[in-house]
């Protein structure tokens, strides 16, 4: 499965840039007083660079979606599918208590949409062409109720908020495991020695990995809301035809920056499963049919 982490090259640069920027700036020594470690320091230390990264890559979450995807957002109606998915929105959008999303499509063969912003008033909801030509209006509208209630619920910020929780004890913990095997095994009494930095990287590789399991997980159970919010808005049947339909295809794989946000992803087997942002379709058809 090429997904293993979330958001993971917005996500990765922004903490490379934010460690960098720190060490430049002397913030780094503080963790290193006369040979001990401060752990309140690192803390803080990690908890900055955690949320930081988490924070800025929702802050550029539309700006990134509408880069990686191409979408074109609809400002004005070029055609009657066009005024029809802008008034599905903005219907459903009144109807779950939040602002008006941007609304945008993407064009690709595939059925897919996504939703994604910082807010749920500061929102932006894009449908492929695929989904547009290859759907029924009340499959896609069943399909638009699921993007609506991810930014009802406020989907991208706990997942946000959950990213730099993990981000925080990945950092944290990677850097007192280095420093244990440093001092320890290596023996170094004072500052760092190369131990230190290869342990960290080993160790935040390893920490980072078993963390995605967490972060994957509630991306899965976000969808199944997510599924029973679209068959609120829309009705069960519409909602379980939408998931037939996609079950009937083998779309392309969004890219990394917007995998968990799409309708539908791909599927995984054994450990593969662990990494999977959406649950199988199966499983989300027999949810909608057990409500």
């Amino acid at each position: 499965m090429k997904r293993i982490f979330l958001l993971v090259a917005t996500n990765v640069a922004v903490l490379v840039v934010l460690s960098i920027t720190l060490r430049l700036l002397g913030v780094d020594r503080i963790l290193d007083e006369r040979g001990g470690l401060d752990l309140t320091a690192l803390l803080i230390f990690s908890a900055v660079l955690g949320f930081g990264g988490s924070l800025i890559s929702l802050a550029m979450s539309k700006f990134i979606a509408k880069r990686a995807m191409g979408v074109r957002i609809i400002e004005q109606p070029r055609d009657a599918a066009e005024a029809w998915l802008v008034e599905t929105v903005h219907r459903q959008a009144q109807a779950a208590g939040i602002g008006m999303p941007e609304v945008g499509i993407f064009d690709t063969p595939d059925m897919n949409a996504f939703a994604t912003g910082p807010r749920r008033n500061n929102a932006l909801v894009a449908v492929s062409s695929g989904l547009l030509r290859g759907m029924s209006r009340r499959e896609a509208e069943a399909v638009l109720g699921h993007e609506i209630s991810h930014v009802a619920n406020g989907d991208m910020v706990t997942l946000t908020l959950i990213q730099g929780v993990v981000n925080t004890f990945v950092i944290f913990l990677s850097r007192v495991i280095g420093y244990v095997i440093d001092r320890v095994v290596f023996k170094t009494e004072r500052g760092h020695g190369p131990a230190f930095l290869v342990s960290v990287i080993v160790a935040q590789l390893v920490l980072g990995i078993l963390a995605s399991v967490i972060v994957m997980w509630f991306s899965r159970q976000r969808e199944f809301r997510a599924d029973a919010g679209g068959a609120k808005l829309e009705g069960r049947e519409p909602m379980i035809a939408a998931l037939e339909r996609l079950r009937q295809q083998h779309p392309q794989p969004l890219p990394d920056q917007m995998a968990a946000f799409g309708i539908s992803g791909t599927l995984g087997h054994g450990l593969k499963r662990l990494f999977m942002t959406h649950p199988p379709l199966e499983e989300r058809i027999a949810a909608l049919r057990a409500m």
